[in-house]
């Protein structure tokens, strides 16, 4: 028997372009009790590019360890993904909105004023932009940020927002991404404002973060930040 629960709800966008299908992964009361830091913070997740196939499924794994670790996880379909509605968008600028939406339905139905956002891949420069338009996030993870000089064509636009942010970020990487160096990374992040944290997987591709291997390592790095927030 697990020791969480899912449940599916429908977020509607504030421009009403989008009808966004969500879940949330709920620990048990037991589990909650025993994840200390989780009983009030709820961590959402923004997942990878959808116009290559990214949806919300790619983060169930993720969302189910944290939810077993005692704290609450909530994932989406962005506009035009999985079961949600609307025409997603080439450079994500739209996606800001879902983002927002959900995290607002975060605020109004799971009794937080804390919320932990983590964007993977494109979900990332998405996520970045709109941590500082939503008062309760408290704090940012990215998981392979498209930082490269290729990626930015698309999301080179959203970096100034993450980087000004003096909300406290972490930004984990394998160091053969594929989409940006390490090199790159580093140099990105020395005009980043307020406390950065950085976490080098050694040998992982860009994609290979994404799959399933690694969920259990991601999950672990996003509950230790999680904890100091």
């Amino acid at each position: 028997m697990s020791n969480y629960t899912v449940e599916s709800t429908t977020v509607e966008t504030s421009d009403g372009a989008a009808k966004l299908h969500a879940r949330f992964f709920k620990p048990k009361e037991a589990e909650a009790k025993a994840g200390g830091g989780g009983d009030d913070l709820v961590i959402v997740l923004v997942h990878p590019f959808t116009v290559l196939g990214g949806c919300q499924a790619l983060l169930k794994g993720m969302a189910i360890r944290l939810a077993e670790r005692g704290y609450k996880a909530v994932t989406f379909d962005m506009r035009g993904a999985g079961r949600s509605t609307g025409r997603a968008s080439l450079t994500g600028f739209a996606e800001i909105k879902d983002v927002i939406a959900v995290c607002k339905w975060v605020c109004e139905n799971l009794g937080t004023r804390r919320i932990l956002l983590v964007g993977s891949s494109a979900g990332s420069p998405i996520a970045g932009s709109s941590v500082d338009q939503i008062e309760e996030v408290v704090g940012y993870a990215s998981i392979g940020y498209p930082f490269g000089m290729l990626a930015s064509v698309l999301f080179g636009r959203h970096h100034k927002a993450i980087l000004q942010s003096t909300k406290p970020k972490l930004f984990i990487m394998g160091t053969q991404d594929g989409f940006t160096s390490v090199k790159q990374l580093q140099n990105k992040l020395k005009s980043a404002a307020g406390r950065v944290e950085t976490h080098l997987i050694e040998g992982a591709s860009h994609f290979q973060m994404e799959g399933p291997a690694y969920d259990a390592q991601m999950a672990n790095l996003i509950l230790t930040f999680a904890a100091s927030l």
